[in-house]
């Protein structure tokens, strides 16, 4: 019954939140397998005596294991670590299935209303290689805002300069937009 609920939260948060969201799919393999195999060993390591110091060294060994040396964004890692705790709690839980789907419920609700916009406006943002080098002077600031949008089709509000390459008269930047 808990394995079922488990499954059904990470099914919700993942293919109902994150893709909705993020529109990548390469992860969904990912983020299920690590939720199962954290459920599958917490369950069974429950069956023996285990200090709360080891529990919570498995949890970080595993949350780090395949990402110590692939670069993964924060956003990424949050829900990494999300379904790791999923299937943390749905495995140790004391409770009842009732128990188990409101403690469930409350991560993917407060998921769910950080994700949807509600209490901040959303902020996307992408890498770009621009040309126009004279633009990027902080008196020209309009000016390359207005450029990007004109450029781009998106309304962007601000932009963060990475680096600037003057023998290409090019830099790349992160354009921020909503």
């Amino acid at each position: 019954m808990r394995l079922g609920i488990d499954l059904l939260a990470v099914l919700v948060l993942i293919r109902l939140i994150y893709y909705r969201n993020y529109r990548r799919a390469d992860l969904f393999l990912t983020f299920f397998i690590f939720n199962l195999i954290i459920f599958l060993l917490t369950y069974m390591l429950n069956k023996v005596v285990m200090s709360m110091g080891a529990a919570f060294g498995l949890f970080a060994v595993f949350s780090m294991l395949r990402y110590r040396t692939e670069g993964i964004s924060t956003k990424d890692m949050t829900y990494l670590f999300m379904v790791i705790a999923i299937g943390l709690i749905s495995a140790v839980s004391k409770g009842g299935w009732d128990e188990l789907s409101v403690l469930n419920g409350i991560v993917l609700l407060v998921t769910w209303v950080m994700e949807s916009g509600f209490l901040l406006k959303k902020e996307f943002s992408k890498q770009v290689y621009y040309e126009k080098i004279e633009l990027i002077t902080p008196e020209r600031r309009t000016e390359l805002l207005q450029d990007l949008r004109q450029r781009t089709g998106l309304e962007v509000h601000r932009v963060e300069i990475h680096e600037i390459d003057f023998l290409k008269d090019a830099t790349r930047m992160t354009i921020f937009y909503h």
